[in-house]
């Protein structure tokens, strides 16, 4: 029981909490705004529940920040419950926190709840205040924690948003770069783009890292993510284990990979541990795992898999050795783009067992990413599963990505367009 005292010194942090929160809210920087923005206002404006995932330090608060700008006219409700004075938050005390909240700031129907995943069963409150005709906007990075507490409690209630670090258009934005007509480039066009291009792979897109270069801030955010989001969470004993493999993994991103080589590389056990702990890194959002496109399960799950990570300017910095291969974070890079527009992608194999790099069934698109496609033997080795492919399947659309060539070649019947990555980023 608590003491009169104790009840009341529990109220005034919490009143404390609550207005600080909302000062700091109303006057943080909105930046950029976000390419997401504009495509989720049929979500924002309609009753279901709004769920943003993603990284750590990926920008969902600044995100949430431009959302009540935009769309809430200040009937909005703002609390982040990563905030330490919320530690011992639990489910039963959000009627307090309701209370307290009209209170102070009056009566709001749209609550903005950031990194909800912070308190044990907080889809019970959520639901039974939606169910009275109040609108929820909530954050958090675990995708897992997130889908397991939507799919029990709110199924059908909800509409699920993923934000990224920033493309390529935002990074130019970000850097206050005119995005010239990529219809008529001119050369001095073309060489500015591939500059800041450049700078892109090397510093990434995660927004706090761009703001303060000078502060480690990759490496402050890999080490939040091992400990807080999956350590902690799932109460892992031995951290080294995960350290070996989120290393390893993040320095052979764009590689396949086998579950069972890697048990017996990282000493890890057995295959079972691999799995979960990579599913908590991809849960995390550090990671995406790819599958080989068949059409059996089975065969899916026993193929190798390929691993992306979720920023160039992280794997860069944590990673070991990706100074020398440019061409690996290229095509991480084009996972990224294509992962943000679709979530079914897969890497093929031709009856041959040449590779394709991606494959989007839903849109009958295969893509290869080559870095110096000039190259005779590299252009040969591009191609040749494109030969393969025409043949035994109608593919809908071929696509090769590439440093700075551009040209439209046929395979067969199949026109193949060539195009520079910064140029595709674009479109």
């Amino acid at each position: 029981m608590y003491s009169i005292l104790a009840l009341s010194m529990r109220d005034n942090l919490l009143i404390a909490t609550l207005t600080e929160q909302n000062q700091v809210f109303r006057a943080c920087e909105l930046g950029i705004e976000r390419e997401i923005l504009g495509q989720i206002k049929s979500t924002i404006v309609s009753p279901q529940i709004t769920v943003i995932t993603g990284l750590r330090r990926v920008g969902k608060s600044t995100l949430l920040a431009q959302i009540a700008a935009k769309y809430l006219n200040n009937d909005y409700y703002f609390i982040n419950f990563e905030d330490e004075r919320l530690l011992n938050f639990s489910v039963t005390d959000f009627d307090l926190l309701h209370e307290t909240l009209i209170s102070l700031f009056g009566e709001k129907k749209v609550f903005l709840f950031d990194e909800i995943q912070n308190v044990s069963e907080w889809e019970r409150f959520v639901r039974r205040l939606h169910d009275q005709g109040y609108k929820f906007i909530i954050t958090g990075s675990n995708a897992a924690l997130l889908s397991q507490e939507l799919g029990t409690r709110l199924t059908g209630r909800s509409t699920r948003v993923e934000l990224f670090p920033f493309s390529f258009r935002e990074f130019l934005q970000y850097k206050q770069v005119q995005i010239p007509n990529l219809a008529s480039l001119s050369a001095k066009q073309k060489g500015v783009l591939r500059q800041y291009f450049d700078e892109y792979v090397l510093f990434g897109g995660i927004p706090d890292a761009l703001k303060y270069p000078e502060l480690a801030l990759h490496k402050t955010l890999y080490d939040d993510v091992l400990y807080r989001n999956i350590a902690t969470r799932y109460k892992l004993e031995n951290v080294k284990n995960l350290q070996e493999l989120a290393f390893y993994l993040l320095s052979n991103v764009s590689n396949l990979l086998s579950f069972n080589k890697l048990k017996d590389l990282l000493k890890l056990g057995s295959v079972n541990t691999v799995s979960s702990y990579i599913e908590y890194l991809e849960n995390s959002w550090l990671f995406f795992v790819v599958n080989k496109f068949a059409y059996s399960v089975k065969e899916q799950q026993i193929a190798a898999k390929k691993i992306y990570g979720i920023d160039s300017g992280l794997i860069k910095s944590i990673g070991f050795s990706f100074s020398e291969n440019r061409g690996k974070l290229l095509e991480n890079i084009a996972f990224l783009h294509l992962r943000r527009q679709q979530k079914n992608i897969y890497y093929f194999k031709t009856a041959q067992d040449h590779e394709i790099d991606f494959v989007v069934p839903e849109l009958g698109l295969y893509v290869q990413v080559a870095q110096q496609f000039s190259i005779p033997e590299t252009r040969e080795r591009e191609i040749r599963p494109f030969f393969e492919l025409v043949k035994d399947k109608n593919p809908q659309s071929l696509l090769i990505i590439t440093e700075a060539e551009k040209e439209e070649l046929l395979v067969g019947d199949k026109s193949v367009l060539v195009i520079p990555m910064y140029e595709w980023l674009l479109q």
